[in-house]
Parts: C-alpha cells; sequence; structure tokens
C-alpha cells in the first residue's frame, strides 16, 4: 500500500499489524505513540515521590494506584508501537534513558510541593484526555485499543486530581495562596501543553492526512480551555494575565497570546536540551540501571535461571 492509498483510506482504526503500511506511515506512528509511551513513563516518575509525601494514608493509597497505571500506560503503548516494526519496546526504553527519547513539555519538571500535584493530577491529566479521547479514532488499530482502557482509567485520576484540587482550594488562607502560586507556575505550561500552533507544528499535517491524529493542536487546546477555565474559576483560581486567553466569538475559538510564551525554553525542552528535564531524564537512567540485572536474569536461558543462587549472582 502507498502513502496515497492510506491517505485515502485512513479511518478510525482502519490499520493494523496485518496491513503492509508504508514506511512512512510506520515511522510517523513509531514517532507520535512512542512519545506518549515515553510520556506515561516520566509523568509516573514526577508523581512517585508522592507516595510517600502525601499527607494521608488514602492518599499515598491512591497516588500509588496512579502511578502503577501509569506505568502500565507506557507499557501498553510501546507494544502498540512496537508493532509498527520499527523498533522494538527494549530500543524505545534505552532512547529514553540515554536522553534520545522525548516526552511532554509538563514532565520535564518536578513537582516541589503538595500544592503542585492537582496541576499534574487535575489540569494536565485533563488536557491529556482532551488529546487521548480523540485518539480512540486513530487509524493504528492497536494504538486506538490502548487508548480504551487509558481513557478509563486516566477519568479516575482526573478525579483524584480534582479531589486535591477541592480540599485544597477550602482550606487555609495560606493553602489557597500557595494553590494560586503553583497554578501560576503552571499555567504556561499548561497552555504549551498541545504544541504549537497549527501553522507551526511540524509533525501535524501528515499525522491527520493518514489519519493518526483527529484533532489539531489549536482545536484541542480551544477544547480543553472551554472546560477548563470554568473549572479553574470554580475553585477560586485566578486565570494570569499572562499569557493572555482570549475567546474570539466569531470564530468560536481560544486565542493564546503567542508572544506571552517562552517557546524558546519550550524548544529546548522538546529537545531536551533543558536542566530541569535532564535530572528527570537522568532519574529514569539510574532506575533503568539499577534493575538490569533483572532483566538480564529473565533473557539468560542458562540452567538454573529464577533460583537463589542465581538471583544472588
Amino acid at each position: 500500500m502507498d502513502i496515497e492509498a492510506v491517505k485515502a483510506r485512513a479511518g478510525p482504526r482502519e490499520f493494523g499489524p496485518g496491513d503492509d503500511m508504508p514506511e512512512e506511515y510506520r515511522k510517523a506512528a513509531t514517532r507520535m505513540i512512542q512519545f506518549h509511551a515515553n510520556s506515561e513513563i516520566m509523568g509516573a516518575y514526577i508523581e512517585r515521590p508522592y507516595i510517600r509525601q502525601a499527607p494521608s494514608l488514602d492518599r499515598k493509597l491512591a497516588v500509588s494506584a496512579q502511578v502503577q497505571d501509569e506505568i502500565g500506560h507506557g507499557q501498553l503503548l510501546y507494544r502498540a508501537a512496537e508493532n509498527l516494526g520499527i523498533k522494538t519496546r527494549e530500543q524505545m526504553l534505552d532512547e529514553l534513558a540515554n536522553g534520545e527519547g522525548k516526552f511532554l513539555n509538563c514532565f520535564h519538571y518536578p513537582i516541589d510541593s503538595w500544592y503542585e500535584l492537582p496541576m499534574i493530577m487535575f489540569f494536565v491529566d485533563g488536557a491529556a484526555m482532551r488529546r487521548q479521547a480523540t485518539l480512540k479514532r486513530t487509524s493504528w488499530e492497536p494504538y486506538a485499543h490502548a487508548i480504551d482502557k487509558i481513557c478509563f482509567e486516566e477519568g479516575f485520576h482526573i478525579k483524584h486530581g480534582e479531589d486535591i484540587l477541592r480540599e485544597i482550594a477550602s482550606g487555609s488562607k495560606r493553602d489557597q495562596e500557595l494553590l494560586q502560586e503553583a497554578f501560576e507556575t503552571w499555567w504556561p505550561r499548561i497552555l504549551q501543553f498541545f504544541g504549537p500552533t497549527n501553522d507551526k507544528s511540524v509533525h501535524g499535517g501528515f499525522a491527520m492526512e493518514v489519519g493518526l491524529k483527529t484533532m489539531t493542536n489549536d482545536d484541542l487546546r480551544t477544547a480543553f480551555l472551554n472546560a477548563y477555565l470554568p473549572k479553574a474559576e470554580k475553585y477560586g483560581l485566578e486565570i494570569p494575565e499572562t499569557p493572555r486567553v482570549e475567546y474570539d466569538e466569531s470564530e468560536e475559538r481560544y486565542h493564546v497570546e503567542e508572544s506571552d510564551l517562552d517557546w524558546e525554553e519550550f524548544g529546548e525542552v522538546a529537545r531536551n536540551e533543558d536542566p530541569t528535564g535532564a535530572e528527570q531524564i537522568n532519574k529514569r537512567h539510574r532506575a533503568q540501571e539499577a534493575v538490569e540485572w533483572v532483566r538480564e536474569a529473565i533473557m539468560d536461558d542458562s540452567p538454573g535461571v529464577g533460583t537463589t543462587s542465581a538471583a544472588a549472582d
């Protein structure tokens, strides 16, 4: 099948491992799904410290379950990408640990306080859900199948994040001030979550043509703002004056003032050149090295694997 035939046939869940897909499609789909898988893994890493630091046992259990879900999502997505025949799961995990794999901008930054957690669990996960819901109609069927499970579980994550947000917002005046500070720090990053505007998107046009994406960056950002600006205000958060967000009634679309956003920093983050992101990647690298012996033991088919003596070696 050539690429023009792919564009003509592209539709929800149209293609699968049994189809002879052109390399251009397989590379684009691999890049997109690998990016998504990497983001699930790295999102878990910035939330993981709050398994211990959460203020109650119930919160610790909920964060623990959420981190476990995110790692599972990553594994589902690596398998969906692996089916395209471009890279193995091991290659993609190695690229992530070595700083070659790309992932979402918001997961390059650490969370330094409990007040920042709902910025990820509610606003960022809410933005992710806006995008992921549309991917149930992606043209690569294994990706859409993975998204079914991911969206089901992400719905619980967002509810958990909203519950934390509600609890903090109804707390003391100091709690509310710290929550507002966290919101102002994260708001520009959240607006950049969907990537550059349509006219500046490098890969978005082709992904739309072959059915990998079903909504543009601008449309996704507008859908998110329609849903989440009222929710932010509901919990007493003041929308920062910059970046400016204005609604154009004639176009029925929100416009974010591009000049108010630091796209140079965004580019450095996207290329894994930002120091903060480098530290997140180093954490992943150290974690992968720490369990390398487990992978080697599993792959070793020599007699005695799995015994106490082999594990000790």
